[in-house]
This record gives structure tokens, sequence and C-alpha cells, in this order.
């Protein structure tokens, strides 16, 4: 079968234009050229096609039967192309990753952190996203979740960053000692919590270790664990806090703990699909925090 020549590709791009609008001077404006420009390509067109694909009139411009024609052909291969190009586009790109996690830890553990994450790794974009509801990972809207458990999630694949204790932190301003030092300063409360299922509130601690006067009641309830430790940091009060949330501002001395006196917590952990657990991104992400949880 001989070959079919096809008409220049300039000339077919104006036609779909035209086409689409049926409007020349749209066409040319969308093109960034004159109105004569898209005139002379399409009298190049019907020229190579021996046949009209316009009807010009005083009403405007009309496709003719070979012009719809065409133009199905053209609508299917610009697509096809503008697909092929975003494809493209796509692979050029810096690879990002998207995390899902609790603004808490966003806040007090992976900000901090994040200059040295780029500086090990600038080719990865990381797209941060907090929620206090679960993400369904297999709807493949983020990549990863670092979330607070006490047992594994079935069905992901579970890396253990940190096992987590809650501890009470002051500032040393305070000059807490002792327990019952606690009977003189504010109890802050962090409402919210749960995980782990024994709750690690002013209650609880008072039943293992005292002082039986400990009125577990008074003081002041935050509903955000951050906004409790800046309060704390402050010399406002005493809270009891995740050891990880807490950590850095312990290392900075900034807070204390006064006594050895901690309650269990549950476990951070890093959570993938399994198709996408050895992806040399989600690889290098999660064993960079692994590095840093042991700092």
């Amino acid at each position: 079968m001989k070959k079919v020549s096809l008409p220049p590709l300039g000339a077919l791009r104006a036609f779909h234009m035209v086409a689409g609008s049926l409007s020349f001077k749209h066409a040319a404006e969308q093109l960034n050229v004159s109105a004569t420009a898209v005139s002379h390509q399409i009298r190049l067109l019907e020229s190579t096609l021996n046949c009209r694909v316009f009807e010009r009139n005083a009403r405007g411009v009309s496709l003719t039967e070979t012009g719809n024609i065409l133009y199905a052909g053209t609508k299917q291969a610009f697509t096809a192309l503008e697909e092929t190009m975003a494809q493209i586009n796509h692979r050029q790109q810096s690879p990002a990753l998207t995390i899902t996690t609790t603004s808490n830890f966003l806040t007090n553990w992976l900000i901090p952190r994040l200059a040295d994450f780029k500086t090990q790794f600038p080719a990865i974009d990381l797209r941060l996203h907090t929620s206090v509801e679960r993400v369904d990972l297999t709807q493949r809207t983020v990549n990863i979740a670092i979330r607070y458990r006490e047992t594994e999630e079935a069905g992901l694949h579970n890396t253990l960053l940190f096992e987590d204790r809650f501890l009470v932190v002051a500032s040393p301003a305070l000059g807490l000692t002792q327990p019952s030092d606690l009977l003189d300063v504010p109890l802050f409360h962090v409402e919210n919590r749960h995980v782990p299922a024994e709750s690690p509130d002013w209650a609880n601690w008072k039943k293992r270790y005292g002082p039986d006067r400990l009125d577990v009641n008074k003081g002041v309830r935050f509903s955000d664990e951050t906004h409790a430790l800046q309060a704390a940091v402050a010399g406002q009060g005493v809270v009891i806090a995740s050891e990880l949330l807490a950590g850095d501002l312990l290392r900075r001395g900034m807070l204390i703990t006064p006594f050895d006196a901690p309650l269990p917590g549950a476990r951070y952990l890093f959570l993938t699909l399994e198709d996408s657990a050895q992806r040399a991104d989600v690889r290098q992400l999660r064993e960079w925090i692994l590095q840093q949880m042991q700092h």
C-alpha cells in the first residue's frame, strides 16, 4: 500500500486551533502569530490535501465534511502528544515524597531536621501533610505515613522508628526535685490522646507515683501537645509529654525531667505500601529518619 504523505505539522496545528474555535483570530492569538500566518497555513494544508477544510462566509467559519474528518484525527493526535509530553515532563521532575503525619510530630521533630535532609538528598522534594484522620495509603495520594500505634498495621510495610515513653517535664526555673513539689505548680493536661490505650494522664501517673494529695483535676487543658510544651518552657506549669516530642527541648536544657517517673507510650511507625517500600527515595528517607532517631 502506498504510504500516505502527511501535511506539515505546523499546518495541522493551525487547522486544529481554528477548528476548535471556528475563528482564525482566536487561533492566531493562541498560537501567538498573526491571522495572516494562520490563513497561510490553512491554504498550505488545503493545497496539500487538494480540498477545502473550511467554508468561509459572512456568518463566519465552518468545517467542511473533510474538515470534520480531519478534526477528529487531529484531536486524537494532539491529545496523545500532550499526554506523552506530560509523561516526559513528569519523569524529568525531581522526585517528590508525600508524607502524612501528626502536626505534633511534624512541628517538634521533623521540621527542625529538614535542613539536614535537604543537604543530604537535595533531589528529593518532600510534601508534608498533617491530619488527625487516618489516610488510606492504598489510595496512593500519599507515599508514607508516620503514625503513633501500639501495634503494627496489617497489610503495610512497617518499620519501627521509636519506642516512646511519657515523662514529666518542666522548666528548670520551677526547681522541681520530687513528686511532692507538684502540689505547688499548675498541672497541664493534653486532651484527645487516643494512644496508648492506658492514657498518659495525671490520674494514671498519680496511681503509680503519688503523692496522694495531688489534685489531678486542677490545671490548664490543651488540645495540642505542642502548645502545652511551649507553656512548660515558659515556666507556667508542668506536663506529661512524649519523650520523642520533648526530646529537643530536653537536650537544649529548656525543659528537664525532675524525677524518673515515666509512663508507657506507644510506637512511632514508618508505614508504606509493600510495593513501594524499597523505592530508592523511600528507603533513603526511612534510613535517614532511623539515623536521626538515634541521635
